[in-house]
């Protein structure tokens, strides 16, 4: 049975960030004299977190936002799976659908909020024309990001994929030419920044590449920007069509959100 979405959880696996005074006391319609329904967003790191706070400056009245910030994107979705927090901003929607499918899952992406530049980084070269023979270059292990790992470096040249094979499902075993003799390493996204001392080419999202002082536009040697893949807003199905679902809508476009999306220069409105 799910649990309640509404209730104040104990999160062991991230700090939990208090953005609004009390737990939930209303109906989910947020209606009446009573106290506000507090709902719990899952959020991994910045500027996610920073986009949940924003909504919750903007919010309508009869409802909070309490930001629950979590560890990694598995734990953001299990935990909004099981029932322990409303909804989640920290994910695209083909990560989410691969979710779905290995989980029995049921979320549903109610709102695309911002989209952001992809792009590989290279501790060791200026310039991708340079990627030497033999070259090991670093991907997410997660099939959607895999996919348009693979399908960034096939459009430079680097490797050709199966043309059977749509590119944003594409794996490594997927590759039919590769001239360079390129290597893969696999890893979850989390571990990529680990993987740019080491390897020569490194795939990562900008609101993680950022911890090492590196920023898409001016470092990265691939990049891409794909509306496919923007930011959603996420809650369970049972919950995409409620009264609480649209209130967080709302508040995920509003004016607040928009003017932090418009200072981040890594990221642009999608909505």
């Amino acid at each position: 049975m799910r649990a309640s979405r509404f209730s104040v959880v104990a999160i062991a696996v991230g700090a939990v960030a208090v953005l609004a005074g009390c737990a939930a006391g209303a109906g989910a319609d947020g209606g009446g004299d009573t106290a506000p329904v507090t709902l719990q967003v899952a959020a991994v790191t910045s500027p996610m977190t920073d986009v949940v706070e924003a909504a919750a400056e903007a919010i309508d009245d009869g409802y909070e936002i309490e930001l629950v910030e979590v560890a990694d994107y598995i734990t953001a979705n299990t935990i909004l799976n099981d029932g322990d927090v409303y909804a989640n901003f920290s994910q695209h929607e083909p990560y989410m659908q691969t979710f779905n499918e290995g989980n029995d899952g049921s979320l549903v992406a109610v709102q695309p909020v911002y989209n952001f530049v992809i792009a590989f980084y290279s501790k060791s070269l200026t310039d991708i024309a340079d990627l030497p023979t033999g070259a090991t270059i670093a991907i997410p292990d997660d099939p959607s990001n895999t996919g348009r790992a693979l399908k960034l470096l096939a459009a430079e040249g680097i490797v050709t994929l199966d043309p059977a094979v749509d590119p944003y499902d594409a794996t490594v075993d997927d590759i039919v030419e590769n001239p360079q003799g390129v290597e893969f390493l696999q890893v979850p996204i989390s571990s990529l920044n680990a993987a740019y001392e080491e390897a020569d080419l490194v795939f990562q999202w900008p609101s993680h590449i950022a911890a090492l002082g590196l920023n898409p536009h001016d470092d990265g040697l691939l990049t891409e920007l794909d509306d496919t893949f923007a930011l959603n807003l996420v809650v369970a199905g049972d919950d995409a069509s409620s009264d609480a679902t649209a209130a967080l809508t709302r508040a995920f476009t509003s004016d607040a959100v928009r003017e932090v999306i418009e200072s981040n220069e890594t990221i642009e409105v999608a909505f």
